[in-house]
């Protein structure tokens, strides 16, 4: 908890001190010609480099989206790897443009860290994972009392495992890491009971274990964990960049538009599709976010829309197998739903 109190506090002190010349970073941006995203360390599935240093990953298209949405080019990007608690500092500071690491909006991180989130691209939640051969016959995490649980410090995490046990009357012993890696090492070396994080990073690491078949993960969800990109505040005009960047790949999936058809689409005659992809006649779809007029085009083009990435990356093509879920379409039942582009 202290960590957690340390690391609020001195992010907040960088948010008083930071400077209003951090105000223009689209512009700054543009005059350095790539965006320089904050990524998880390596979490598979939403952001981990390959063997030969090439990021990919469902929060890595986010960074790939704003570059293809402000250059036309979706490698106009640069990846700083960050952990939970090196994430705000590398915000505030100005080392990153934005940060796009499975982060939950909170009250505190908008107000006390000086962050504005700009949207949600993944609604999750936290669960409980176990080894089962270890653990014979649980099948519930109110069946954890007492147990050693894996918990990686600074996170909302650590609070909300505290109240699930406090809620529920059940002693446990937090098993607390400050690193991602330390965190997943600790569990499969069985230093803990369980492991417990978002239900999305415990598939992903489950893929990376010895026998990932020997892990279940509970059915339990404890918590709202609203996933989402976020930048620094006062700097409207990257704000609206970043945010409408996440809305475009969702307007684009509700009007199936797709990196394969873009082309085709580009004749439409539907004037909802014309005007999202800055086909109409003295469009200035680009103009009040300082794009081109074909940045949705861009971004389609080059990364695809919301449910291409979802699919591709942690959706059925993708060794996660995560269904749609919470993160479907309103129009499938779900929650993913994007503001008129007009």
């Amino acid at each position: 908890m202290k960590t957690i109190t340390k690391a609020l506090l001195g992010a907040a002190t960088l948010a008083l001190a930071a400077p209003a010349a951090m105000a223009g970073t689209l512009d700054d941006v543009k005059a350095k010609g790539f965006v320089q995203c904050g990524v998880h360390t390596g979490l598979a599935g939403f952001a981990a480099p390959d063997d030969a240093g090439n990021w990919t990953g469902f929060d890595v298209d986010m960074c790939r989206a704003v570059a293809a949405a402000v250059f036309g080019d979706a490698s106009a990007v640069r990846y700083t790897p960050t952990n939970a608690t090196e994430r705000f500092t590398a915000l505030q500071s100005g080392e990153i443009d934005m940060l796009a690491r499975n982060t939950t909006w909170t009250l505190g991180r908008d107000t006390t860290l000086g962050f504005n989130f700009t949207g949600i691209n993944f609604y999750d939640g936290q669960g409980f994972m176990i080894n089962a051969a270890r653990l014979p016959g649980i099948t519930s995490a109110l069946e954890l009392g007492g147990a050693a649980i894996c918990v990686q410090t600074g996170t909302t995490t650590e609070l909300n495992l505290a109240d699930f046990f406090a809620a529920n009357n059940l002693e446990y012993n937090p098993v607390v890491f400050q690193g991602f890696d330390e965190t997943n090492a600790a569990y499969e070396a069985g230093r803990c009971d369980a492991y417990t994080t978002d239900a999305s990073g415990l598939y992903s690491l489950r893929l990376t274990l010895a026998n990932p078949d020997d892990h279940i993960v509970l059915p339990e969800i404890i918590s709202k964990e609203p996933l989402g990109p976020a930048v620094r505040q006062g700097d409207d005009a990257w704000f609206n960049v970043v945010k409408w960047t996440l809305f475009a790949m969702v307007q684009a999936e509700e009007l199936g538009i797709t990196s394969e058809n873009i082309d085709e689409m580009l004749g439409s005659d539907d004037p909802q599709i014309r005007r999202v992809l800055g086909q109409e006649e003295n469009s200035a779809i680009g103009t009040g976010l300082g794009l081109s007029n074909d940045w949705v085009v861009n971004i389609v083009r080059e990364v695809g829309n919301y449910g291409e990435s979802f699919e591709r990356n942690i959706g059925m093509d993708s060794p996660l197998r995560i269904a749609r879920g919470l993160n479907a379409l309103w129009t499938e039942g779900g929650l993913q739903y994007a503001p008129p582009l007009r």
